[in-house]
């Protein structure tokens, strides 16, 4: 029974929370789907993924820029688009037995999909397949169609201290 799960909130973790539950998947013998929102950047999981194939299959829909709320472009918009078209292919394809849609809930806040567009994503999920979806500020009714939610709160980050991100570690 596959059900559907959140990682939200302002603390770090939620991809790597999507990666580890990508990991311990494929240790099964189980295939995942991982469709990223808004990147377009070499993060270091995509190498790291390549070597979990066939098992794990990633994607990214972004353009290579930083978005600003308020100011999201038609190319952004696009993506996001796609992004979406290719999750829901995954999702009803049979081929994947999770389906994570990393920063979705911030391609929802900045207006690059819709909330009704997630909904009905999740409505179609087939009963077999696991939903992840990551980002922060999901909204409550995304919130309120979860199995599962779990929030990440920073409680202290290096980040505060000038430290940036670093290679291997946050990206």
């Amino acid at each position: 029974m596959g059900l559907v799960q959140v990682y939200t909130g302002d603390g770090k973790g939620k991809t790597t929370a999507a990666l580890g539950l990508s990991l311990r998947a494929c240790g099964q013998g189980l295939r995942t789907y991982i469709g990223q929102f808004l990147k377009k950047r070499r993060y270091g999981e995509l190498r790291g993924v390549a070597r979990l194939a066939p098992f794990v299959t990633i994607e990214q829909y972004g353009v290579n820029e930083r978005i600003h709320a308020g100011e999201v472009t038609p190319e952004q918009r696009a993506a996001a688009r796609e992004g979406l078209a290719r999750a829901r292919h995954a999702l009803v394809s049979a081929h994947y037995d999770i389906v994570v849609m990393d920063e979705v809930n911030v391609a929802l806040d900045y207006g690059l999909l819709s909330e009704a567009e997630i909904l009905e994503l999740v409505d179609s999920k087939p009963p077999p397949v696991e939903l992840v979806m990551t980002g922060r500020r999901a909204p409550q009714a995304i919130l309120d169609r979860a199995d599962l939610v779990t929030e990440m709160r920073e409680v202290k980050h290096p980040f505060s201290r000038g430290i940036h991100a670093r290679i291997g570690i946050e990206f």
